[in-house]
């Protein structure tokens, strides 16, 4: 396994491209109202890209045909825009790629339509504070497994339990690269594998399900849920690895 090591003027390329990410995310969750379709939301992200002297990266990745991933209610990742329309009480996620002068961001987060319920809101917690607490403890010489291990442990004792075969993943010159980061310790010693070293930039994003991590792809051929058919949260940031501690790339 091979990972980049970013020089500072790369990670420079690369904090633009993910800023982009993150003022696109914002712009969404200002705007997005109850009555959208998710494909009106998805032309309004991809828009604000454009605007910006960005490409929307996920627009044609691996086939996927739209810019932004609107993952509605069980939907946890991958979901594909269409004509439903968003209402009060509705959990969306937002995931978002961007290629900027040859490099790439990605952030995601879930958002709130209107007012949800008290449930929905812990949902959407759990995925958020797993992943601040995952970039709060990384430092160089911690191994990406332990780290896989620490996200796991935070989701399962909010209750919940990480998605099964989905990972973060490094980011740079290609929107998906070396390492692959679980939301969980998939096999072996947690005190095997690489080690996270300055000038790594990666994605973390954790996914959520309420009670069992195997997932299943709708007929759509994307749309990813969980077989207990439960709503699910999502939430992602790209860091760099930087001065002995994380950075968060993807922030506005």
């Amino acid at each position: 396994m091979s990972i980049a090591i970013r020089k500072p003027a790369e990670i420079e390329i690369l904090r633009k491209a993910n800023k982009i990410v993150k003022e696109t995310l914002n712009y969404l969750e200002n705007n997005i109202k109850p009555g959208m379709t998710l494909k009106e939301i998805d032309a309004m992200g991809e828009d604000f890209v454009r605007s910006q002297g960005a490409r929307p990266s996920f627009k044609g990745l691996y086939g996927f045909p739209a810019s932004v991933c609107t993952s509605l209610n069980e939907v946890i990742i991958h979901g594909i825009p269409d004509d439903t329309k968003v209402k009060v009480g509705d959990i969306l996620g937002l995931d978002i790629g961007t290629e900027y002068k040859g490099w790439y961001g990605d952030a995601a987060v879930t958002i709130p339509i209107g007012k949800i319920s008290e449930e929905d809101e812990k949902l959407i917690a759990c995925a958020k504070d797993a992943l601040y607490y995952a970039i709060d403890i990384i430092k160089p010489g911690l191994r990406f497994k332990e780290l896989s291990l620490e996200l796991e442990k935070f989701i399962k004792s909010r209750g919940y339990t990480p998605l099964l075969n989905f990972c973060g993943h490094g980011i740079g010159r290609k929107p998906h690269e070396e390492p692959e980061i679980p939301n969980y310790l998939e096999h072996g010693s947690p005190k095997s594998g690489p080690k996270i070293k300055n000038g790594m930039v990666f994605c973390l994003e954790p996914m959520v399900c309420q009670k069992v991590g195997i997932p299943k792809i709708l007929d759509d051929k994307w749309s990813v849920v969980s077989q207990d058919g439960l709503r699910g949260s999502h939430y992602e940031h790209t860091v760099v690895v930087v001065g002995n501690r994380a950075e968060i790339l993807s922030q506005a």
